[in-house]
């Protein structure tokens, strides 16, 4: 029963992990004038489409803004303007 129990539980639990998001910071590199295509943020392409939440509440979403992207499988579902400092990396230590 027990083993049962822990197979059905493991089973149910995958389709959550499939379905998750995932988030990212990175820089917009190039987009589309109208903003519904394929976008190049941190050197990775995401697909914005009319679903897609777009906000700019640290400034516009130009060429070289900081964003935080969530998507899932390359299709955002949010893109929102973030501080400059969320992109930039930290030197590396000698």
């Amino acid at each position: 029963m027990f083993k049962a129990t822990l197979l059905v539980a493991s089973l149910l639990t995958v389709p959550a992990l499939a379905m998750a998001d995932t988030e990212f910071y990175g820089t917009i590199q190039s987009k589309p004038d109208n903003n519904i295509g394929v976008w190049v943020i941190g050197d990775q392409q995401i697909q914005v489409n009319e679903k897609t939440k777009l906000e700019n509440d640290h400034g516009p979403l130009a060429i070289g803004a900081c964003v935080e992207v969530e998507h899932k499988h390359g299709v955002a579902k949010e893109i929102e303007s973030e501080k400059t400092e969320k992109c930039t990396k930290p030197a590396a230590k000698p």
